[in-house]
């Protein structure tokens, strides 16, 4: 019996702003930012979750942990995960809080934390990575992780069950293929910052095709000139026909009637889809913006800011997307992710994590494998950004264009102590980079 006594929460900022890592068409200069979560337990086992942002207000979302972690204060781990189904509506029905809410937003970004941790906390009772916990579970035991409320209009539980079944079929060889690292390709978005240079992107885009990727994702939407410069850049290094794949990211920039004609303006250079062409909220927007687009072979693809399984719910059953982008920290945890992975089977759409973040391949590594094992038994791809990775004891890795399947048990994401020490916000004099003079043009500079 294993009980949380105590729980904590650390905010830690990496400042990637200074050299334009992730700077993109609506996001210019952003601090990559763990809102962090440990519980701490009467055994030697912790669990640690987080939840990323990009800097400004990370504190808030900090603050909204330690809410929801007080809900499971002094319970027993056992408790926890025998009906998960009932933990995760426990966490999100605290009346006040949920008026915050409900299920979205901050609360919900904290939420994807708190449960994370609890994943965690089990996969290293377990000596399991979280990925082998549920490809362990039997079809009945993974519907059981699942709060169905609100979505059986679409999934019921014994939908869940009959595509969890069917993939039983074929699941020992899949395994197999994770326990070999062959389960899940890696596409790289680390030449296509919006913020780099010609020739630094030149460069990543070289590197990165020797190592062995096959799939590159570019940020557009700042000038429809450069990006057709910038574009042109890679198809010339990557070829048009030599089985690599573009796929470009908008960042959310354009309006529906926009985001159509920008795209009618790169489709010389065929991309595999459009990532986030509107706002992130808009399932009319997409099906037309995938509408008019489908003449020209240009996909549609969103969910890093997908709220929700209610929000998938609507993409994925009005037929507004053709790739399905969940992320591991904006949906409320484990749990709620495999719902829409199930929803994402049933509709026949593919499942292409949001990865681009401080912990997040780290995080979507286990979910990609999970999708491809047990759920959709497609294999697909998943983001990979280099950068961040030695801050964590488990850090992803890409061997031959393929993420390396994690074996150490947990989630993946347990930061090294004096990474969290160093880069602390606000942090202590002499400890942490935020208090040194190196942090002044970030903290002193006008916040764009």
């Amino acid at each position: 019996m294993v009980t949380i006594t105590r729980f904590e929460t650390r905010d830690v900022r990496f400042p990637t702003s200074l050299d334009k890592t992730g700077s993109d068409a609506m996001n210019a200069a952003g601090d990559y930012s763990s809102a962090y979560c440990v519980l701490y337990t009467d055994s030697e086992h912790e669990g640690h979750g987080m939840t990323f942002t990009i800097g400004r207000g990370n504190e808030i979302v900090c603050l909204a942990i330690t809410h929801l972690a007080a809900r499971i204060q002094g319970h027993t781990l056992e408790s926890l995960v025998s009906n998960w189904g009932k933990t995760w509506r426990h966490l999100v029905n605290d009346s006040q809080l949920r008026w915050i809410g409900p299920e979205k937003g901050v609360i919900h970004l904290a939420l994807g934390a708190v449960v994370n941790a609890i994943w965690d906390l089990w996969a290293k009772t377990l000596n399991k990575p979280v990925w082998r916990i549920v490809a362990d579970l039997s079809p009945a035991q993974i519907v059981e992780l699942i709060d169905f409320r609100y979505i059986t209009d679409a999934l019921t539980p014994e939908e869940a069950l009959e595509i969890l079944t069917k993939s039983e079929e074929g699941k020992k060889e899949r395994l197999q293929e994770a326990l070999d690292s062959r389960a899940v390709p890696a596409y790289t978005t680390s030449a296509g910052w919006l913020g780099y240079g010609q020739d630094k992107m030149r460069g990543l885009l070289r590197e990165t095709l020797a190592k062995g990727y096959r799939h590159f994702k570019l940020k557009v939407g700042g000038n429809v000139e450069q990006d057709k410069e910038r574009l042109s850049i890679a198809r010339e290094i990557i070829g048009f026909d030599k089985g690599n794949v573009l796929m470009v990211d908008a960042n959310q920039v354009w309006s529906v009637p926009e985001a159509i004609e920008y795209m009618k303006e790169l489709k010389e250079f065929k991309p595999w889809f459009i990532e986030e062409p509107t706002s992130p909220d808009d399932v009319l927007g997409h099906k037309a913006i995938r509408e008019a687009l489908k003449p020209y072979g240009i996909g549609v693809a969103t969910g890093e800011m997908c709220q929700n399984r209610v929000m998938f719910k609507q993409f994925l059953a009005s037929g507004a997307i053709d790739v399905c982008q969940i992320d591991a920290c904006r949906l409320g945890g484990v749990n709620e992710v495999i719902a829409v992975l199930l929803m994402a089977a049933k509709f026949g759409v593919p499942i292409v994590p949001h990865s681009g973040g401080v912990g997040l391949p780290e995080y979507t590594q286990h979910l990609s494998t999970i999708d491809y094992v047990v759920v959709s038994g497609k294999k697909s791809v998943l983001e990979y950004v280099d950068h961040l990775h030695e801050h964590f004891f488990n850090p992803s890795k890409i061997e031959d264009g393929y993420y390396v399947t994690p074996k150490e048990p947990g989630y993946s994401v347990e930061m090294k102590p004096e990474s969290m020490e160093r880069f602390a916000y606000p942090g202590k004099e002499g400890v942490s980079w935020w208090k040194s003079e190196e942090a002044r043009p970030i903290l002193e500079g006008e916040k764009i």
